[in-house]
C-alpha cells in the first residue's frame, strides 16, 4: 500500500483592496481551489495592501459617480459589470448587494488593521469580515466604529484596535508594502503571487487557480 503524498507548502501573497469587487471574487475562487487541493497543497496566505483610491476623502464618493469620473464608464457599462459580478458571486457563495454599496471609501485604516491582524493570526477572519461589511451590507469601511466592530467579530482585541486606529501605527509598514508591490509591476488587483514568482492576475474562476497551483507544485 503506497503512502499518500505530503501536501506541498506554498506561499500566496494576495494583493488586494477591500473595496474591490473582483478581489472579493478572486479570494472566494482561490479558497475554493485550495479546498479542492487540500490533499496536495498547504497554503500560507498573506494579504498585501493595495489602495484603489488612496486620495479618497473621508466622506467617500457616490459609487456610480466615482466610476464615471475615474474610468469614464457609461451607465450601460456599469450595469453590465455589476450583472457580471452578480453572476460570479452566485457560484461562489458570496453575496453582493449592489443597492447597498452606494459609496466608495478610503481603505487605508482597514489595511492598517489587516497588517496587525496578520501578526495576531486573524487576518483571514478580518479580511472576510471587511469584504462582507462593504459588499454585502454596504457599510462604511473607513469608519472607526465599523472597523472596531469587525475587529471584535474577527476575534481581535478591540482596545488594541482602538489604539491602532487612533494613531499612525502600522502606517509606514502598509505604505512600504504598497510600494514594494507597485515597484514590481502590480498596478491592478487582485494579484495573486505564488511563492514570490508566479502571478495570477484578476478575479479568476476556481478552476484557473486550481490548474495554476497544481502546475506550480508539480513542477516544484
Amino acid at each position: 500500500m503506497s503512502t499518500p503524498a505530503t501536501p506541498v507548502p506554498v506561499r500566496i501573497d494576495f494583493v488586494s483592496d477591500v473595496s474591490c469587487p473582483w478581489c472579493a471574487i478572486g479570494l472566494a475562487s482561490l479558497q475554493q481551489a485550495l479546498t479542492r487541493l487540500q490533499d496536495e497543497v498547504t497554503a500560507e496566505i498573506h494579504f498585501q495592501p493595495f489602495e484603489l483610491n488612496p486620495q479618497m476623502a473621508a466622506e467617500g464618493e457616490d459609487s456610480t459617480e466615482h466610476l464615471v469620473r475615474k474610468y469614464g464608464s457609461t451607465a450601460e457599462q456599469i450595469d453590465a459589470n455589476r450583472a457580471t459580478i452578480r453572476t460570479r458571486d452566485a457560484a461562489l457563495g458570496f453575496t453582493f448587494n449592489m443597492d447597498r454599496r452606494s459609496r466608495v471609501y478610503n481603505t487605508f485604516d482597514a489595511h492598517r488593521l489587516l497588517h496587525w491582524a496578520e501578526l495576531e493570526g486573524r487576518h483571514l477572519a478580518l479580511k472576510q469580515a471587511l469584504l462582507r461589511a462593504y459588499f454585502t451590507d454596504g457599510e462604511d469601511v473607513s469608519a472607526h466604529a465599523t472597523l472596531l466592530r469587525l475587529a471584535d467579530e474577527a476575534g481581535l482585541d478591540v482596545e488594541q484596535a482602538r489604539q491602532i486606529l487612533s494613531g499612525e501605527t502600522y502606517a509606514d509598514e502598509v505604505r512600504a508594502q504598497e510600494q514594494f508591490f507597485m515597484t514590481r509591476g502590480i498596478h491592478s488587483v487582485p494579484a495573486t503571487i505564488i511563492n514570490g514568482q508566479h502571478l495570477i492576475s484578476g478575479g479568476q474562476p476556481p478552476e484557473a487557480f486550481e490548474q495554476a497551483l497544481r502546475q506550480i507544485v508539480t513542477a516544484a
